[in-house]
């Protein structure tokens, strides 16, 4: 994605300090110096977008256009990182055979009761293994002595994360208008937690807001062995399934209609390269209930190929060689590095939307000639 650098760096490390009998509470986050060319890489972005804004508002000015505030819910977007932090220790306590109980989400964190000490500080080490390659958070951990922790987003962490939402969701918006067409727009943060939209010459507010209306479907599917694609296509596919069309090949695929997944269980996505091949790739992080969904789906079907679907297009489709327990995945189809973006992109767009709310849009007219 499109997270500024210096948000890109940070890390999260927790940490928990035992002290029998005694409440602590801790705050732990990690802090990496920039090099300079980052800090310039940054400055550069910043300047070229201040750029496009100056260029926009002036033809704005002249043209008229489209004013457009989306403004992001705050509250949702914090309980959506609480539940993917109570979905990883499930996770970390279930691979760690961590005994516990009472795991449950109260007042903004993650409450639960460890008896053992071991067993605290083995959480403690799978959470900051965990984190390693994820945009930053920081959690408060209070540890009691005697079993009971609570584990929260501080303050910083939550205003980091709606930081990286709102630039996610800028590029997210940016590659929505150029999949529509519209070549010409500035795009920016308005405050903390909204984001404007100036569109030059196009007096139609309505049709931009449409585009952004419509979720990005993204799925997980068996894909069915019973007969050729083509096939079934030109008569009658079995029960529960469907035919579709690859992303780049356009061969056809009879696919289960029920999704194993979706996108609602992808919690990270951002391009990269592959380790062997340096191929361009979509590498994406399921939060703990994907995680869990996933590891099942792939344990009961071994040597069975599944599609990842995205609008309807089957972008890949891999065999499952091996039950995947790790919660994280790459997705390779000869992608140019730009494809490899916009998948990643598109991977995480299935829950912008549901976190954006359209406030205002308006028709702005030309100023007067004098």
């Amino acid at each position: 994605m499109n997270t500024p650098l210096r948000d890109r760096v940070s890390r999260l490390i927790v940490a928990l300090a035992m002290t029998s009998g005694v409440m602590t509470s801790i705050i732990v986050a990690s802090t990496i110096s920039l090099p300079r060319a980052a800090i310039a890489e940054d400055s550069q972005f910043d300047r070229m977008r201040a750029k496009i804004a100056a260029f926009v508002a002036d033809k704005m000015e002249k043209l008229g256009g489209s004013r457009i505030v989306y403004k992001v819910d705050t509250d949702g977007l914090r309980e959506s990182v609480v539940t993917d932090l109570r979905d990883d220790v499930y996770k970390a306590l279930r691979e760690g055979k961590i005994a516990f109980s009472g795991l449950a989400i109260r007042d903004g964190g993650v409450e639960l009761k460890i008896a053992d000490a071991k067993g605290r500080e083995q959480l403690a080490r799978k959470l900051a293994s965990a984190a390693e390659g994820l945009p930053s958070h920081a959690l408060t951990v209070t540890d009691g002595g005697n079993g009971p922790v609570r584990l929260a987003p501080t303050d910083g962490a939550a205003a980091a994360r709606l930081h990286e939402f709102v630039e996610d969701s800028i590029a997210m918006i940016e590659q929505r208008l150029k999949d529509a067409g519209i070549q010409l727009a500035s795009v920016l943060p308005d405050g903390q937690d909204r984001i404007r939209i100036f569109l030059p010459g196009m007096m139609e507010p309505e049709r931009v807001t449409a585009v952004f209306a419509r979720r990005v479907k993204v799925s997980f599917r068996l894909i069915d062995l019973s007969m050729p694609a083509e096939q079934a296509q030109s008569g009658t596919p079995p029960a529960g399934t469907e035919v579709l069309s690859g992303f780049k090949d356009k061969s056809l695929y009879l696919v289960a209609r029920d999704s194993a997944l979706d996108g609602d269980d992808i919690s990270y996505a951002a391009p990269g390269f592959a380790s062997g091949t340096k191929d361009p790739i979509a590498s994406f992080r399921f939060n703990g209930r994907g995680t869990r969904r996933f590891a099942h789906v792939t344990e009961e079907n071994i040597g069975r190929p599944f599609a990842i679907v995205l609008d309807g297009k089957v972008i890949s489709a891999p065999v499952i060689r091996e039950p995947i327990t790790g919660g994280s995945g790459q997705i390779s189809g000869n992608f140019t590095l730009e494809e490899a973006n916009s998948v990643a992109m598109l991977l995480r767009a299935g829950s912008l939307p549901g976190h954006l709310g359209l406030v205002d849009q308006q028709v702005v007219q030309p100023a007067a000639k004098p």
